[in-house]
């Protein structure tokens, strides 16, 4: 095992995907801005649905998440060039993760992916060539670094997309209804749009988003496939790109290929020299049970997270217990509506909510159909009323509809949401079961 991982092995992969990283998150944080994400999750809400647990994060947001953006956009401008790589790496996967934390309403996989490459690139040592850094002091210039960085990523990128393959083994995919559903927004692109409402393109895309997921890195890993596994990832993601708009995801994806190509060949296109006069020879690390022992753990949560759903009743595609975290990317399609009633224990007072008075629009498309902002705001009205001194109950009347479906009842009207905990591992008992 330790001459499997421990081995030194060509650091070109590592260095590119450096490079690479740096841009796509700068142009991720700098594009932030200018499309107006930033304005409407961060700066124009005056509550915003944090991961619970992490409420305190609100109080960063507002037009302060602009200069934030700019710091992180200017740090992946850093760790492209190598620029104190280990600081501007730490720094960028702390704000980023800030991020991912204090705001769900356009919650994406892939920003939970990038917070998780990110964390894992500050312990990587991606700055040991064409880098500010190794200029500055030759010392730490390298061309080598140890198998496992590359197995590390290997490992992770096999994990999002098999249980993203798994995860689309269910009815409404298999019947090619939620493509169909999915396509339906995207009717009037030009050029495409009529073409991505045939029944045979969505047959396609529900067979291949399947077999891509499953079969990608394999292909990638075994050197007779590799160009056309290549091909098809340009293909696939560029598709993603243009017809769902999903950010840097896809060009992220493609950016990970480096890892799967022979180095010398990386060399050769992007003009690197290899230094024959760096030294080479590196001892085994004194501490490396230490470092596989916390890259074990680490991937014990990777492969356990995204089973968690098992372990609570009822259907996940229902009730969304253990959806996020769990690389179950573009599988349904959520509506609901859902009206609150705040009851005075003291007066019996009735009030009912306006929402338009707390949430942003998209913030008030979103809560309808999700139960944890369901119960977060129920809390915040709770909080609210109990700095004027009042103790109230709250109480909701909702509806969702999955894929299309006819919207059922989601929320028990009779539970008092202000007195409920949130449980992170059990059930929650004011969902209602699913229909049948």
């Amino acid at each position: 095992m330790s001459s499997f991982l421990f081995k030194k092995i060509d650091n070109a992969g590592l260095i590119l995907f450096r490079i690479f990283f740096g841009i796509l998150i700068s142009l991720e944080c700098y594009g932030a801005i200018l499309t107006g994400w930033v304005r409407t999750n961060l700066v124009e809400p005056t509550f915003n649905f944090s991961f619970i647990g992490f409420e305190w994060l609100n109080t960063i947001t507002g037009p302060g998440m602009y200069a934030y953006f700019i710091v992180m956009g200017t740090l992946g401008i850093f760790i492209s060039i190598g620029y104190k790589y280990r600081y501007s790496m730490l720094a960028f996967a702390l704000l980023w993760t800030s991020v991912y934390l204090m705001q769900k309403t356009s919650y994406n996989n892939h920003y939970y992916l990038l917070m998780l490459i990110s964390w894992i690139m500050v312990f990587f040592p991606a700055s040991t060539d064409i880098s500010v850094d190794s200029k500055k002091n030759p010392e730490l210039r390298t061309n080598k670094m140890y198998a496992y960085y590359k197995y590390i990523i290997v490992l992770q990128l096999i994990i999002v997309y098999t249980y993203a393959s798994v995860a689309k083994l269910y009815a409404d995919w298999l019947d090619f209804g939620f493509i169909k559903i999915l396509m339906q927004g995207k009717a009037n692109y030009f050029l495409i749009g009529e073409f991505l409402q045939q029944v045979w393109v969505h047959k396609v895309v529900a067979v291949f988003g399947i077999l891509f997921d499953l079969l990608i890195i394999p292909a990638l890993l075994w050197k007779p496939s590799r160009k056309i596994a290549f091909i098809l990832a340009v293909f696939f993601h560029l598709f993603n790109s243009i017809v769902f708009q999903i950010g840097i995801f896809p060009y992220l994806a493609l950016a990970f290929t480096v890892f799967f190509f022979e180095p010398k060949k990386l060399r050769k296109i992007f003009v690197m020299i290899e230094k024959k006069n760096v030294s080479t020879v590196v001892a085994t690390p004194k501490h490396k049970n230490i470092i596989i022992g916390v890259w074990v753990i680490y991937f014990l949560f990777q492969l356990g997270l995204p089973v968690r759903h098992h372990f609570f009743k009822g259907d996940v595609l229902w009730n969304e217990q253990g959806h996020r975290l769990s690389w179950r990317m573009m599988l349904r399609s959520r509506n609901g509506s859902v009206s609150f009633k705040t009851v005075d224990k003291k007066t019996n007072e009735e009030k009912r909510i306006n929402l338009d008075n707390y949430l942003t629009k998209k913030q008030r498309r979103k809560i309808g159909a999700y139960p944890d902002f369901i119960w977060q705001f129920a809390q915040h009205l709770k909080d609210e009323a109990q700095k004027n001194n009042k103790d109230i109950a709250v109480y909701v009347n909702s509806r969702v509809s999955i894929n299309g479906k006819p919207y059922q009842p989601f929320i028990d009207p009779k539970v008092d949401l202000a007195q409920e905990k949130w449980h992170h591992f059990k059930h929650n008992t004011f969902i209602l079961p699913s229909p049948k």
